[in-house]
């Protein structure tokens, strides 16, 4: 096997893995999505991989957990996501990986929560509706904070997918990207 191939499917299967964590019970929110996409973004060689991979990876989880009426919000955070990562982790170090988990986090509550407001019946269609709305998001199922737990996740996830990639990367040199 030639090494962009041996590099392309250790990190298919590192994002793979980490999509499967969706699947088993965990808290509210404590998932891989950003992550996943921050990943992908930074150390796929062929950027649109980086894309195509995590995001068939979710698509095929979804299918399995199911889709409810706000999964273009997730869809679109996801992508966003995974252009914040093309730009600030184009040479990724552990404290730009933290600050733009960070920034991912308070991206998807944003979009998510945006989405829940924007045509709710629940929710007053007006500026105080939707700060209602981010407010509720903040502390919203059995008092479970769905922001600190997605936070946690990003960080987590983000910090298992990139530690373990370099650590494989410490072990195995043919996983280190060519010279440019």
């Amino acid at each position: 096997m030639k090494p962009l191939q041996i590099r392309l499917t250790t990190l298919s299967i590192l994002v793979l893995s980490a999509t499967l964590f969706r699947l088993v019970p965990h808290w509210p929110n404590f998932t891989p999505i950003a992550a996943l996409a921050l990943f992908g973004a930074a150390m796929f060689e062929r950027k649109w991989l980086g894309l195509a991979v995590p995001l068939v990876a979710m698509l095929l989880s979804d299918t399995l957990i199911g889709f409810h009426g706000s999964m273009g919000a997730v869809y679109a955070s996801f992508g966003l996501t995974w252009v914040l990562g093309l730009i600030a982790l184009q040479r990724p170090t552990a404290g730009r990986i933290a600050v733009v988990s960070l920034v991912s986090s308070v991206l998807f509550f944003l979009i998510t929560n945006f989405a829940v407001w924007y045509g709710s019946t629940y929710y007053p269609q007006t500026a105080a509706g939707l700060m209602t709305c981010y407010a509720a998001g903040l502390a919203f199922y059995n008092n479970t904070s769905f922001f600190l737990n997605g936070l946690l996740g990003d960080l987590f996830f983000s910090a298992v997918l990139f530690g373990s990639y370099y650590l494989l990367q410490q072990r195995y040199t043919v996983l280190r990207p060519a010279r440019r």
